[in-house]
Parts: structure tokens; C-alpha cells; sequence
């Protein structure tokens, strides 16, 4: 993509590629699917690369995301930061898709203050195979992080541009796996050109800065009728030190027979933040509406609005690497850094 110096003489956009594993870099085993394709050998597979941007590869990790760590989060934010402060424009990281979406929201609490694009993209069929999705999501997420409008954390998948912050894994084989959550795209690629949905964000002031700090001691709880109290209780003696819960429709937590309230309480006075979003897809949690959630509400626990369990759980990680005072922690937690709470 052309872009201009101060004497009018074109220039290419530095783009450094950091490839993790994932089904895109997968080839077939004994064992099934296992990442051994580099990243340079990716590049090679897509000569419509030659020209767009000037490519620079970073082999960070080769993993199956279903592997990824959050130590693994810091490294990529880390390679990320080091490379957009020495010249580069952009980042492309190759990733797996079951993991991408937590991936994904920790980039966009680490990398604070970006003015320029990092953006995620894998496969749902390996680069190698005749059928793959994998040449046209690198090279659209090449064009996305060359086009130079966009700034922030994003996913491109099938040609759609979708903020890190919001992203979802909705299905396990369909090209579209990847949604926008509550919020709306921020473009598609259309016949090879980047088109966004309004205008772009405006640019920070403030530098970039680099939050790396997190505690993965985070416990993600999925309801069903008949859950026992005990299992929110064991939390604290596990050393959990926050506690998502995916709750019923708008946020509702049993409170009759097998009640939870009492588990949850008693979770809050040792200091454990309980976050209670839902288990539907779309249109988020609110506690107010029937007496299940208001209860729960009363009892302490936090609201996770319209976020999913996936920034949820990530933004916890990274308050707790920061604090562990609950009046602190719940401050933090209704901040919207990225654009992830959507209303108060």
C-alpha cells in the first residue's frame, strides 16, 4: 500500500508477522493436527503479499491455542511493544482460533495508549491444505495493518474486522467463526480494500505504554440447575483470588434450595470479587430486572454488562496484577479502558 514521505516519495508500511501455531501453521500427525509452519513459510504461501507492505517475521511460539497461557500473553504484548517503539507501523499475529478471543482482550488491556494497529487472525483450515481460509485472513490482515487508519487490538477472520475488546469464537468449523459481540465491526475488507464502519478512532495523546502485570488466578463458573454451593466456596481454598460466573438469562443466580448467595457472600468477605455475566451470547447481563440478579446484586457481586465472559475474565487478570483491594478492584473493573463497557 502506497504511503507518502514529507517529500511526496513512496514508502511501504513495516509490518513485523508473529506467528504463534495454531490450525493456520498446522500440519497433519499421528496425533492429528500439530503446528510445525513457520511464519516466513506462511508468507511464501501468499505472493499477493509482494508489494503491500515491507514483512519482517517473528516466530514467537508454536503452539495448539487450546496451550496458550497468559505468560504466553505477555509475550506477545511484549514483542508487540518492542516492535511498534523501533519503527514498525503494524503487527500481524497468526493465532489459533479456540483461544484467540482471550488472546485477543489481554493484548488490548497490556498494549494501553496504541495509535497503531496489532491485529490476530488464524484459520479453520491449515495454510497448506487446498481448501484454506488461512491465505486470505494473512493477507487481509496485512492490508488491515497497512492501511494505517486503524489503531487498537482487532481480529480480522473471514473479512471482518472485529475490536479484540468484543471478539467470540461462535463456531467450531464455519469460516465465520469469529463475531463482534454487542458491538459492531469496524470494517470488512471488500474486493481487497479496507472499508471501515465510520470513522476511525481518534489518536491518543498519551504514549504507549506496556501493562504486563497479571495474576491468572482467575476461576470462570458456568451454571447449571443443580450447582452446589460448595463448588463457588472450594474457590478461596484453591486460591482463586476472582470468580466469574456465567449466570441465567439476564443474570440470574439460584436462590432457593441449593442457594448460592450464601457462597458468594461469604467469597466477597475474603476479599474474592464475584462478576456474574450470562450465559447467552448476545445483549449481556442486568442484575436489576428479576429478583434473582438483584439479590446477587445486593450480596456484592459485580455486573459484567454487556462484556464476554473472555474480556471479562482477561480484564480481572490484569486489575489483579495491579491490586487486590476490592474498593480498588471494583473501581477498576466499571473503567472502560478499550471501549469495553458499553454503558454504566
Amino acid at each position: 500500500m502506497g504511503v507518502y514521505d514529507l517529500k511526496g516519495e513512496a514508502y511501504l508500511k513495516k509490518i513485523l508477522m508473529i506467528s504463534t501455531g495454531g490450525t493456520i501453521a498446522s500440519t497433519p500427525s499421528d496425533d492429528g493436527l500439530t503446528p510445525t509452519v513457520s511464519g516466513g513459510e506462511m508468507v511464501k504461501l501468499i505472493p499477493e503479499l509482494e508489494g503491500l507492505c515491507e514483512i519482517t517475521v517473528c516466530d514467537l511460539l508454536n503452539l495448539d491455542s487450546s496451550n496458550m497461557q497468559p505468560e504466553y500473553w505477555v509475550a506477545m504484548a511484549s514483542a508487540c511493544y518492542t516492535a511498534l517503539s523501533t519503527g514498525f507501523d503494524g503487527i500481524v499475529i497468526t493465532h489459533g482460533t479456540d483461544t484467540m478471543a482471550y488472546s485477543a482482550a489481554a493484548l488490548s488491556f497490556m498494549l494501553m495508549n496504541l495509535n497503531k494497529p496489532v491485529v490476530l487472525t488464524g484459520s479453520q483450515i491449515p495454510i497448506e491444505e487446498p481448501k484454506t481460509d488461512g491465505k486470505r485472513n494473512i493477507l487481509d490482515a496485512f492490508r488491515v495493518a497497512a492501511d494505517g487508519r486503524l489503531a487498537g487490538v482487532y481480529v480480522v477472520f473471514a473479512g471482518r474486522i472485529v475490536p479484540g475488546y468484543c471478539v467470540r469464537k461462535v463456531y467450531s468449523r464455519d469460516f465465520k467463526t469469529m463475531e463482534a459481540i454487542n458491538r459492531r465491526l469496524a470494517g470488512k475488507i471488500v474486493k481487497g480494500e479496507v472499508v471501515l464502519d465510520g470513522n476511525p478512532p481518534a489518536l491518543h495523546t498519551a504514549p504507549m505504554a506496556l501493562h504486563t502485570d497479571l495474576d491468572p488466578n482467575v476461576l470462570l463458573v458456568k451454571l447449571l440447575p443443580g450447582t452446589r454451593p460448595e463448588l463457588l466456596e472450594a474457590a478461596g481454598n484453591l486460591g482463586y483470588k476472582a470468580v466469574v460466573i456465567e449466570a441465567f438469562g439476564l443474570g440470574g443466580i439460584p436462590n432457593v434450595k441449593r442457594n448460592l448467595l450464601p457462597a458468594i457472600e461469604k467469597l466477597i468477605e475474603q476479599g474474592i470479587p464475584v462478576v456474574v455475566t450470562t450465559q447467552c451470547v448476545y445483549e449481556g447481563c442486568d442484575m436489576s430486572v428479576y429478583d434473582v440478579g438483584v439479590e446477587a446484586a445486593r450480596a456484592g457481586a459485580l455486573s459484567g454488562g454487556t462484556m464476554t465472559p473472555e474480556a471479562i475474565a482477561v480484564k480481572l487478570m490484569w486489575i489483579l496484577g495491579h491490586t487486590d483491594d476490592p474498593v480498588r478492584i471494583r473501581e477498576l473493573f466499571y473503567k472502560n479502558y478499550v471501549g469495553e463497557i458499553s454503558s454504566p
